[in-house]
């Protein structure tokens, strides 16, 4: 007799109120191992890339004032993938519990009988009173607050919204208060609540496009239609918004509102972005290069076998390092075959890459490029010495010249290659349209190269040439340069931490901004 498969479980995650890292630990990690996610609208798409390769992504989002997903489809759908034996992620946009039909989907799921769990978030109005500077309870303006819907489905509600009840509460705080703004403003009113109370709207809460709108009970509604705000957003109404001016930590970023490009490979992307988010940027992340193995391993394997009859080994890029190692390890090799060998780094990240791996790097450059690297070499013997170095497929040979000319014999071996990548593009061509893009960033001549093909190709090099350009050196400020574009901002030292803060003190020193050309 055939068993039955045994359930899957359905974990019911709240993704937080928009920005990625605020979901928790628990939330993250049951996305490391999902089987399916099923996602709403205001679930931040970026955690979906915490989710294996290998899960299905299915999008439920339910977009105010669209089309919406019909709530017993995806009870349907956790159902079915569950009894599949699949682990289910169903990532609701703030807290499950709050507005988030938890309470229906649980139901459903303890119906049918499939396991599950509920992974509380940071609900929307944590996260927006918290980034727009209003402590939503303050023990000498307000002991208590109440969340409430400004929309509700008048077939599954059982009651009217007290707005009485509402009205009284020191702090109120309206969910999808958009769309029924004036008629909400309107019952709170009537209900008694002053029109000189302060009250505030604040739409996508915590991510960099946070817009936030102030005024007071009496105004809020005219000043949002003015302003054309539109969803999602939900608003503040109490005592407590009159200290937004005083407490507004986030605005107050250096890059708070500005818009950045950044086009270096997505696995090199995260850690410049986390620098320029970290200060309030909105980052698109549009990789101009790819990274792929080379064409073949057959050099640096030979390369490999022969290891100990070099003097020298030099890297040339952190990525060069992460390659030569992947290809060492597969072989089953020990570091300790290189020993008696000088190790070469261009720079101090590419130094601290290697000395992770057990390695002493006898030689960094006091400035980073080959011309650097080929400077710092001059005081060493280098006549006879056999000298391997393992970088990209394509790179510039002025080392390779400059080392041979001094009588080395030197060996290049290729450990990875760069392709044209066109992520991101689009978005990048959308907010170039939209003139909202405040900054490029290039970190090498590929990107810079393959970045101006791609949006030219688009029909965009007019507008691209009129948006600033900040690049790690002269070598990608030249390439910048020959591609059209006006470079305002290089660092003195050619890393990318050196890069993230020229960019932040550039700003922070010039509120209004980096002038764009016209």
């Amino acid at each position: 007799m055939r068993r039955a498969r045994r359930p899957g479980k359905v974990h019911l995650v709240g993704a937080g109120p928009g920005d990625p890292r605020l979901i928790t630990v628990r939330g993250a990690e049951v996305l490391g191992r999902a089987g399916v996610v099923i996602a709403d609208a205001l679930a931040p798409p970026e955690l979906l890339r915490l989710a294996p390769d290998s899960a299905e992504r299915i999008d439920a989002g339910k977009r105010g004032g669209g089309r919406r997903v019909d709530q017993e489809r995806i009870n349907r759908l956790m159902i079915d993938r569950a009894r599949r034996g699949l682990v289910v992620v169903r990532l609701k946009g703030g807290d499950p519990s709050l507005f988030g039909r938890g309470g229906e989907e649980s139901e459903a799921l303890a119906r049918a009988g499939i396991p599950f769990e509920v992974v509380p978030g940071v609900t929307a109005a944590l996260g927006a009173a918290a980034c727009a500077g209003i402590p939503l309870t303050d023990r000498r303006h307000a002991a208590s607050v109440v969340f409430a819907t400004a929309q509700t489905d008048p077939k599954a509600a059982k009651r009217p919204i007290d707005w009485k009840g509402l009205a009284g509460a020191d702090t109120v705080v309206l969910y999808m208060s958009v769309a029924g703004l004036a008629s909400a403003v309107a019952r709170l009113l009537k209900a008694g609540r002053p029109r000189g109370t302060p009250a505030v709207l604040v739409r996508w809460a915590t991510r960099p496009e946070q817009r936030v709108l102030a005024g007071s009970l009496g105004t809020i509604a005219r000043r949002a239609r003015r302003a054309r705000l539109l969803p999602p957003a939900l608003l503040i109404v109490g005592e407590v918004a009159r200290s937004r001016r005083r407490l507004d930590w986030f605005g107050r970023r250096a890059l708070s509102g500005r818009t950045i490009v950044v086009t270096r490979s997505r696995e090199q992307a995260a850690s410049f972005a986390a620098l320029l988010a970290e200060e309030g940027a909105r980052v698109l992340e549009a990789p101009a290069i790819a990274l792929r193995p080379p064409r073949s391993w057959a050099p640096l394997d030979r390369a490999l076998e022969r290891v100990g009859g070099y003097d020298y080994l030099i890297f040339t890029s952190v990525n060069g390092v992460a390659r030569f190692f992947e290809r060492w390890q597969s072989g089953r090799r020990d570091v300790r075959d290189l020993k008696g060998i000088a190790i070469v780094a261009i720079g101090p990240a590419t130094a601290a890459a290697l000395e992770a791996r057990g390695l002493r790097v006898a030689v960094v450059p006091e400035e980073f490029r080959a011309e650097g690297l080929e400077r710092a070499l001059r005081g060493r013997p280098l006549a006879g010495a056999r000298v391997l170095i393992a970088r990209a497929a394509v790179a510039r040979d002025l080392l390779v010249r400059a080392l041979r000319r001094r009588g080395a014999r030197v060996d290049v071996v290729p450990v990875y290659r760069t392709v044209a990548s066109h992520e991101g593009a689009r978005e990048v061509a959308a907010a170039l349209r939209a003139g909202e893009i405040d900054l490029l960033t290039f970190t090498s001549s590929s990107t810079v190269e393959r970045f101006t093909a791609t949006l030219r190709r688009l029909g965009l090099g007019r507008r691209l040439r009129r948006v600033p350009a900040a690049v790690i050196g002269p070598i990608t400020a030249r390439a910048a340069r020959r591609s059209g574009l006006r470079v305002v901002l290089s660092p003195r030292r050619y890393t990318v931490p050196a890069l993230a803060e020229a960019i932040i003190r550039r700003f922070r020193s010039s509120p209004s901004g980096i002038p764009r050309g016209s």
